[in-house]
């Protein structure tokens, strides 16, 4: 059984594994924090000095949904639960808390970028520095705006099942997808969002915060890798992140798609894991 703790009366899930420096790993939507696993194979060990710390984010794998999500925030869909980047956020501090860790480095891919930013607006002081792969600190345009309506529409008419195959379908490089036929099979099985929960999480990515004013105040190194398959972090996009004070060492992978570390976790470890060592202790 998955070690577990308590954010907001709500139960979620973890792994912690590896000694040595804590990254924290937050995962996309709809797929849970085995989506790491690849990667964090490569990372952790004796002789690398990487703790990996890879919880669910509420309402995916082992974790809770909770039961008090707040409704009207979406004006689009003005009954839908919202499942906010603080709510997300807050519960990545209350796992810090749990573990008694003061500070750490984080990456995060697509969603789990998000709630970085979040993260930073909230306690910078508690991040040593970010990575961001596959992710993007825009808002939704109003296409994807749009998309978010229907994607909520299909969850709550029983179309769950399709709207994740579809994730499953376009979230992954065309490269990957030629190279390793079962890759969208081994990521669909992980996709296993309840209704409630795909549609409290797409409120919620509507509704997330601007986040380029604040890639202005990320003073600590940044570390940016974007997919040039990846048609929903788009590379130049993603390129935004170069504009944090601190630094930031951006990649382009041109045959990786949304989910590059988990197309190519050999690729994106033998990027992470010198941009790690000189945060190491």
């Amino acid at each position: 059984m998955s070690p577990s703790y308590v954010s907001a009366a709500t139960r979620l899930t973890f792994s912690d594994t590896g000694a040595g420096l804590p990254v924290v790993f937050l995962h996309p939507t709809p797929l849970d924090r085995d989506f790491w696993r690849p990667l964090v194979q490569e990372l952790t060990g004796e002789l690398t000095g990487v703790r990996a710390i890879v919880p669910d984010l509420r309402g995916h794998g082992g974790s809770e949904l909770g039961a008090s999500l707040p409704i009207g925030g979406f004006a689009r869909v003005p009954d839908a639960p919202v499942l906010t980047m603080a709510q997300l956020a807050a519960d990545v501090l209350a796992l810090l808390d749990h573990l008694g860790i003061p500070e750490a480095v984080f990456a995060g891919c697509s969603i789990g970028g998000y709630v970085l930013l979040e993260l930073w607006r909230r306690a910078p002081g508690r991040m040593r520095s970010l990575a961001f792969i596959c992710s993007k600190p825009q808002p939704d345009a109003e296409v994807n705006l749009q998309k978010r309506v229907a994607n909520i529409a299909q969850a709550r008419s029983g179309g769950v099942s399709a709207l994740l195959d579809g994730f499953a379908e376009v979230s992954i490089g065309a490269t990957a997808r030629s190279n390793r036929p079962g890759i969208v099979s081994e990521l669909r099985v992980r996709m296993n969002l309840t209704p409630e929960a795909v549609v409290a999480v797409q409120a919620g990515l509507a509704t997330r915060a601007d986040s380029l004013p604040t890639v202005a105040t990320i003073d600590v190194p940044v570390l940016a890798i974007a997919g040039g398959e990846d048609t929903a972090a788009a590379p130049q996009e993603a390129e935004a992140f170069r504009a944090a004070p601190g630094g930031c060492a951006f990649h382009l992978l041109p045959d990786a798609g949304h989910f590059a570390a988990y197309e190519q976790p050999h690729v994106i470890a033998a990027l992470l894991g010198p941009w790690l060592e000189q945060f190491k202790f």
